[in-house]
């Protein structure tokens, strides 16, 4: 089983936001598989060891480095934390404090020391997770199963589920309509299955409420649009899966829902492609890394797209967004493409992470602008 705890856009936000004397930023490959976890958790202990070499070779404050290295050193001897991963381990550390979010998609090692945290693994695991829930829903059963890019996928418990429309409804079987002469037709069936769709809806809501996680509904007429009539899900996808969910195993429903996310997510990015075409008529779209520096600063960026493989590094300035490039990292300087998209998101840009491919001139990244820049 995977122990996965994907950031929040809420908290993304808090972690862009965040500055400090050191910032350091760890990320580790890790497995599921307690028995194999070693190799990560020596992984770990090397990257932040690094990372302190870095403070080291910059002359940091030795207290201030002792609380860093006392932080990561615990989290390092934590055998219950470590018993208990995903596919990769995010590690955000300052003198007063860490914060860590175990990952379902495979990232590469590395360790960061600035500021400001970097982000963009964080980003590449909200904007195309390859991980979502899937509702299962038929008059007979329901269950909720969780979706991983490459792991198995696994039924969710949830408390207060009802196991059937007969069992929600207190009858026999919602099919048998002579129990009660007001809903003795296929109007009143259809009310017996709000019923359900109902109680399924508000038992859901202790896991997927506030998840910006996509959400899949498996499931066939009447009680798909009944369902997706009573829910107020934000990440519940328009593209299901048209089968009854009955006959097919967690396996075939997660084998359907990535082809589900593969296509939601293509479809995002040729809208944004499209989107960038008409736009850049209009002055309203830039792929010059100083020209997105400086609409990012000024909130002028509506969507970006932006690969993830590149880094770019240097300062860009906390009031105009001019951008100076260095020609290696350090404790004072960060990735600049990492940096404009954090600008980006905090003024309610939308965010996508594509490949080089996918943008215009196989650039670092693609902005699409709010008004003529």
């Amino acid at each position: 089983m995977l122990y996965v705890d994907i950031p929040t856009l809420s908290e993304i936000r808090a972690l862009i936001a965040a500055r400090a004397d050191a910032c350091i930023s760890i990320y580790v490959s890790t497995t599921p598989e307690t028995q194999h976890i070693k190799a990560s958790r020596i992984a770990f202990g090397n990257l932040a060891k690094a990372a302190l070499q870095q403070l080291d070779n910059a002359g940091f404050d030795k207290r201030r480095r002792a609380l860093l290295e006392d932080e990561l050193a615990r989290l390092g001897e934590d055998e219950e934390f470590w018993r208990l991963q995903a596919r990769s381990l995010a590690v955000l550390a300052t003198p007063e404090g860490v914060r860590t979010f175990r990952l379902a998609t495979a990232i590469s090692d590395m360790a960061t020391v600035s500021d400001r945290f970097q982000l963009k693994p964080l980003l590449r695991a909200i904007a195309f997770p390859q991980h979502a829930f899937v509702i299962a829903l038929s008059v007979n059963a329901v269950r909720l199963v969780e979706v991983f890019a490459d792991s198995p996928p696994s039924v969710v418990r949830i408390p207060d589920l009802p196991k059937s429309a007969a069992d929600a409804t207190g009858r026999a079987s919602v099919n048998d309509l002579t129990q009660n002469t007001r809903v003795a037709n296929a109007e009143g069936r259809k009310i017996l299955l709000r019923q359900y769709a109902r109680q399924v809806d508000t038992a859901l809501r202790a896991v997927l409420s506030e998840r910006e996680t996509p959400i899949i509904l498996a499931a066939t007429e009447p009680l798909d649009s009944i369902f997706r009539s009573i829910s107020t899900y934000p990440s519940l996808l328009e593209t299901g899966i048209a089968t009854s969910p009955d006959r097919d195993s967690n396996e075939q429903l997660a084998q359907a829902a990535r082809q589900v996310l593969d296509g939601h997510y293509a479809g995002e990015v040729d809208a944004a492609k499209a989107l960038y075409k008409t736009r850049l008529g209009q002055r309203r779209a830039t792929t010059d890394i100083d020209v997105a520096a400086r609409a990012a600063t000024m909130g002028a960026i509506q969507l970006l797209l932006v690969d993830l493989d590149r880094v770019l590094v240097g300062v860009v300035d906390e009031n105009d967004g001019k951008v100076s490039l260095a020609p290696a990292p350090g404790a004072a300087r960060y990735d600049v493409i990492d940096e404009i998209a954090g600008r980006a998101i905090l003024s309610g840009a939308k965010f996508l992470a594509v490949r080089r491919a996918d943008i215009p001139g196989e650039a670092a990244l693609a902005a699409i602008l709010r008004y003529p820049f």
